[in-house]
This record gives structure tokens, C-alpha cells and sequence, in this order.
């Protein structure tokens, strides 16, 4: 199918312009160009068409889930009264399936246990997952139906499940997802309506940084691109097991794999010398590292590892939550690559003035002085754990809001044009080259509704009618 964009904004060209699309690619850009009768026209009056955002970090099969859970933290919920109503409104109904709850931080209610959730929860099961990621709390019910409470399987209980004095289950079950799914016996869930979701926003591409991803997560993938769920192109980060060579994987236009993600966690680091060798066997894979890192301690552990082995140009931060001016300039220094979150300062800045050392704070999520000090900087939602809207993102990027309104960094403040660039870089080398709308590109477009000058001043979803993924129409306000 051909389209014609009548009377659009570039940003790489002044007076308005028509572009073609044809075939899956940019076929002509001219202030004038006459449509034929194979042309769909789009009018843009004036509206800037941007190359198509892509989300330098997301948990896509996490966030489908999401869509069908209950939200037990904040902005939606603050208190045990607030989650233990949500949680018994949510329980009404069909009690044969299992409740899941996304979101949790024990701001709301502390440090909940199994014995919590079976006030609320006595008779069907259900597991509330923290808003990090690693944490589920199940409720006894739960807890039953994975066998967790059977003698039986006393000597073959999962590695993360927390035990008391007395060796009972508390119900809290760390870093065991995988565990959990297969227990679970799930299906990997449909992606058509998170997809469509991000669709909306102008999101043509995502980087999936799920660290167990592996050949099976790879083929539901691909499964749901040729079913035409999934309308992104996808870039998959994942383990040692994401192996092109032993999984026969073939990358495509639309699915490439990527960076072997490491994901530290501050009070378990991994034996040094064990991390430095799984990072040489990413390397023999032809793979770069992507390492999270979320506390000042994870940094340090991390650039410690990489400068043993050796950096590859491509290497990457996720996260950098906590980021010292000295790390800054080791990171700038051999060559690393950053991906952050800006929203996490709008939507748990609050938290983080309360948990955050003092002298921490201000270096929370920072933005200008990564690109001050020439570190390539591009951004990703971390969806479900954060807000999908990668224009919350940029506005919080601007902004350095807490949701109480207190300005957390402003020297770390962006401007529109370097917080829209955090999402419109090459996947496989974020912040480092900005894709254009030019002749000859794939066409995986997002058209506004208006130009820059005026959409500048109010970043938002709001501003996005069309969105072409390589020439298909995947979202149209229309």
C-alpha cells in the first residue's frame, strides 16, 4: 500500500513537504508532489513527521501481563486500606483463576507476607509482584497451588523462596520468574494490545532487556509478528541461551537479538571472576553486555568487571539509577553507553527523597551530564516497572518533577529537541546515531498533529495521528 503525506514538517528541512511512502520505504520527499490514484493521502497541515520512537528498554511479555492485573502501588494505590479494597473488589467473580498483582512497594503497606494477603485473599490464589521486578508475595492459597506447601516437596523448594525460624514459607519468592511461569504452566501471553498501546504513541520499535530471554521467548516473538500482533520491530536482549549459532535463530528486518543482559542485584553480587567469564563467552557469541544497575555499589561492581575484560564499543548501562561524577567519568572514559528512565523521577521522585541518601539524590537518573560529558544517552520505558508513554518520559526529561512538584536535579534538566532524541536513536546504537526521514529509509514514521515549535512546548501522546511501521499503518487517530 502507498501513502502520501501532504504538507508535512521535517525536521531536516525547512517549508513543508510531501513524502511517499512505498514498498516499506521513504520513496520521495518534494514540496509538491502530485498523488495518483494508488496514493492513500494523509494530510498533515503543517503536523512534524518524526522518524518512528523506539523504547531502548522494555519487558514486552511483562507488560501484556500487566494489562489484566490489579495495580497494588502508586499513583494508583498508597495505603493497606486503598490496596486491601482493590485487592477484595478484584477477588469478586470467577475464583478459579489466579489474581496477579503488578506494581507493589512497601511504602503502601510494608513488608506484606502470605499472612497478609490471606486476610484479604483466603480463597483463591494469588501472587502480588514488587514494583522492582523480583519479588512476588503469594498468599497460602497460592503458595498451595504450586505444591510449595506439600511435605512432599520439602527438599525441592525453588531457591528464592524466603522460609521463617520455623521454616514455613512466608510467601515472599525472590528472582524465580522463570520458576514461577513453568509452575504455573502458562502460555506466554498475546501481544497484540500492548503493542497496540505503544502503536499510539508513535513507538515502532522496542528493545525487549528481559535478561532470561532465551529461543523460546525469541519464536513467541516471532510468532506474534507474523500473526500481526506484534507490531513493532524488536530488538531481544536475553541470556547466554539467545545463541544464533546453537538456536538456528535468523535475524530479520523486524527481530534481531542483542546484548547479553546481566542483571545485578546489590545484596547478591555474582563471584567476579564468574561474571568476567559469562561477559567472555557473550563476547565469543559476538555479543555486547547490557548491564543493570540500579545502586551506586552495582556501578562500580559492574565498570569494574567490564575494564577487567575489556570493553567492546557497544557495551551499555541500564538504568545508571545512582550515577557519582567520578563513575560518570570512568563510564565516559572507556566508552559505555547509557539507557535511563526520566519518568522515574515523575512517578517515584517523592519515594525517592524519603529512601535515597541525602547526598544521592542529586544523582539520581542523570541526563545533561551524561550528554555533557559525551556518554550516549537514550531512554526506554522499563515497562510494566515504568509508564509506557515514552512523551511522559520526555516531558519528565524537561521537567525533573516529582509528583509532589519538587524539582529533583535541574541541572540535569533537558531541553524538548535532546529529550525527544533519547527515543529516536539507532536500536543497536542508542544515542549515538539519530535515525532520519530521508529517501531511500525504511518507512517507520510517526506524524504529529502539529509542528515542532507548538508540540515542543507540550510533550504529549495526544500529539501522535499516524504511525507507519516500514510502510504499514499501525496507528491512526482516524
Amino acid at each position: 500500500m502507498r501513502f502520501l503525506i501532504k504538507s508535512c514538517e521535517l525536521p531536516e528541512r525547512s517549508g513543508l513537504q510531501d513524502v511517499r511512502i512505498s514498498n516499506g520505504l521513504i520513496e520521495k520527499i518534494h514540496s509538491n508532489i502530485i498523488p495518483t490514484d494508488e496514493d492513500t493521502l494523509i494530510q498533515a497541515s503543517g503536523g512534524l513527521l518524526l522518524p518512528g520512537l523506539h523504547d531502548h528498554h522494555i519487558h514486552l511479555m511483562s507488560f501484556a501481563a500487566s494489562l489484566n492485573s490489579i495495580h497494588c502501588g502508586p499513583p494508583e494505590v498508597h495505603t493497606d486500606g486503598e490496596l486491601a479494597a482493590i485487592l477484595q473488589a478484584g477477588n469478586q467473580g470467577k475464583k478459579t483463576n489466579w489474581l496477579r498483582g503488578i506494581g507493589y512497594h512497601n511504602s503502601v503497606a510494608g513488608d506484606i507476607s502470605r499472612d497478609w494477603l490471606d486476610d484479604y485473599i483466603p480463597d483463591r490464589p494469588a501472587r502480588i509482584q514488587h514494583r522492582g521486578g523480583r519479588l512476588w508475595v503469594l498468599n497460602s492459597a497460592g503458595l498451595d497451588a504450586l505444591g510449595l506447601l506439600s511435605k512432599a516437596n520439602v527438599n525441592n523448594l525453588p531457591k528464592g523462596l524466603e522460609t521463617d525460624n520455623n521454616n514455613r514459607p512466608t510467601g515472599r519468592l525472590y528472582e524465580n520468574d522463570r520458576w514461577l511461569r513453568i509452575a504455573l504452566n502458562t502460555t506466554m501471553p498475546a501481544l497484540s494490545d500492548a503493542s497496540y498501546l505503544l502503536a499510539s504513541c508513535g513507538v515502532t520499535g522496542v528493545t525487549d532487556t528481559s535478561p532470561h530471554n532465551s529461543s523460546q521467548e525469541w519464536a513467541h516473538l516471532k510468532t506474534q509478528q507474523e500473526l500481526g500482533y506484534l507490531l513493532q520491530s524488536v530488538r531481544v536482549m536475553g541470556s547466554l541461551d539467545l545463541d544464533i549459532e546453537q538456536n538456528d535463530i535468523s535475524n530479520s528486518e523486524l527481530l534481531t537479538t542483542g546484548e547479553y543482559k546481566i542483571h545485578l542485584l546489590e545484596s547478591e553480587l555474582p563471584d567476579f571472576h564468574a561474571l568476567c567469564n559469562s561477559i567472555q563467552q557473550a563476547r565469543s557469541q559476538g555479543r555486547n553486555i547490557a548491564v543493570h544497575c540500579v545502586s551506586l555499589t552495582e556501578l562500580v561492581f559492574a565498570l569494574a568487571c567490564i575494564e577487567e575484560v575489556g570493553i567492546v564499543r557497544g557495551d551499555r548501562i541500564e538504568h545508571a539509577s545512582i550515577t557519582s561524577s567520578d563513575m560518570l567519568s570512568r563510564m565516559a572514559k572507556i566508552g559505555l553507553r547509557v539507557v535511563t528512565q526520566p519518568h522515574f523521577i515523575a512517578e517515584r521522585g517523592d519515594q525517592y527523597l524519603q529512601d535515597v541518601e541525602k547526598n544521592e539524590c542529586a544523582l539520581l537518573y542523570r541526563l545533561q551530564s551524561f550528554l555533557d560529558a559525551g556518554v550516549p544517552l537514550a531512554a526506554g520505558s522499563d515497562a510494566p516497572f515504568g509508564g509506557f508513554d515514552p512523551w511522559l518520559s520526555m516531558r519528565a526529561a524537561t521537567q525533573r518533577k516529582t509528583p509532589n512538584g519538587t524539582i529533583l536535579g535541574e541541572e540535569e534538566c533537558l531541553s524538548p529537541e535532546q529529550a525527544l532524541a533519547l527515543y529516536t536513536s539507532d536500536p543497536s546504537k542508542p544515542g549515538v546515531t539519530q535515525r532520519t526521514v530521508s529517501r531511500g529509509n525504511a518507512a517507520s514514521l510517526c506524524l504529529l498533529t502539529k509542528p515542532w515549535s507548538e508540540a515542543r512546548k507540550n510533550l504529549t501522546s495526544d500529539l501522535v495521528s499516524h504511525t507507519w511501521q516500514r510502510g504499514k499503518l499501525i496507528y491512526s487517530r482516524d
